[in-house]
């Protein structure tokens, strides 16, 4: 560019360029969790709430025509219903062995594997293989393996001259199958919990312990179980919840059989929901097992946080 006078330079000034509009912080945050927090009111929320409001009613899914509210007439119902105490008492049976035997086994196999230095890894994903399957893959592996004229375990037992076991279709044998079952495909989970807590144990502790001669079970006692105590108690929680609701290894081990000896609370809700079309009845099941669960969990949290606190 030039100009009339050589020794001056003349100097462009660029345009002035319109602003976009530039969102804050806080309206990026509302524009990444909208879609989400949409979703999550569409199928967690609204179904809850929907659910709280049929069990109030007399609705069933079968029949025409509109719900008569009959306000607290299915949970005085179920609360004093014979029958519900004893799917009650099942499902408590079920949660405390299960949940039980899987705490002392996972416990004791990573105690095993943390003390080894070589094929730690290898042990672990060979551990870890069961808890990867489906539920229902597993009830039907085990369906076949305890059946009680072709199941090999019927089979290993008729080897070695023992008696052969009706294990799925004997009330005395049938919970038990079940416990046996979920603790075969959930060890790993409390295992892999106590492993990750065994492993995070400073070394230096036993360490010290060793130069003051500790024997190993004041080790044990002292350094490790108080250390790993609080996250083994938090995949304790996970387990009883889990278990807490069991349907899928009942619906294709048992269903519910022999008799009503292996149907739990979950399964029952199945049978009044989808067998009896009951559903204000089983919307009322729904909201008392949620809201066991949030009591005793409420419970269990508070002790852990006194644990901590201690």
């Amino acid at each position: 560019m030039t100009t009339d006078d050589p020794g001056q330079v003349a100097s462009a000034t660029p345009p002035a360029r319109g602003r976009s509009p530039r969102l804050g912080d806080r309206g990026l945050a509302v524009a990444f969790i909208s879609p989400a927090l949409l979703l999550l009111l569409a199928m967690s929320v609204f179904p809850l709430l929907w659910a709280l409001y049929l069990s109030f009613t007399d609705y069933s899914a079968t029949r025409g025509g509109p719900a008569n509210f009959v306000g607290f007439g299915n949970y005085t119902a179920i609360l004093t219903s014979a029958q519900v105490h004893t799917r009650a008492l099942t499902t408590l049976i079920y949660v405390v062995g299960a949940v039980s035997l899987q705490t002392v086994l996972g416990f004791t196999i990573a105690y095993l594997i943390s003390r080894r230095t070589h094929g730690r890894g290898l042990l672990t994903t060979l551990f870890l293989v069961p808890m990867m399957l489906s539920p229902v893959v597993v009830g039907l592996f085990w369906r076949f393996m305890l059946d009680a004229q072709f199941g090999v375990v019927n089979s290993m037992l008729g080897s070695i001259g023992l008696e052969q076991v009706e294990w799925l279709t004997r009330q005395r044998t049938a919970l038990v199958s079940l416990i046996v079952v979920d603790t075969w495909q959930w060890t790993p989970f409390i295992m892999l919990i106590a492993l990750a807590g065994l492993t995070a144990v400073p070394r230096y502790l036993y360490e010290a312990a060793s130069i003051d001669r500790a024997s190993e079970w004041f080790r044990f006692r002292t350094i490790t179980l108080p250390l790993v105590w609080p996250l083994l108690l938090i995949a304790v929680l996970f387990r009883a919840i889990e278990a807490f609701r069991l349907f899928d290894l009942v619906y294709i081990l048992t269903n519910g059989g022999p008799g009503v000896s292996t149907e739990t609370l979950s399964f029952h809700v199945y049978k009044v929901a989808f067998l009896g079309f009951n559903t204000g009845t089983a919307s009322a099941y729904g909201i008392l097992m949620v809201l066991v669960v949030v009591v005793l969990t409420q419970l269990y949290l508070r002790y852990l946080n006194k644990l901590k606190e201690g």
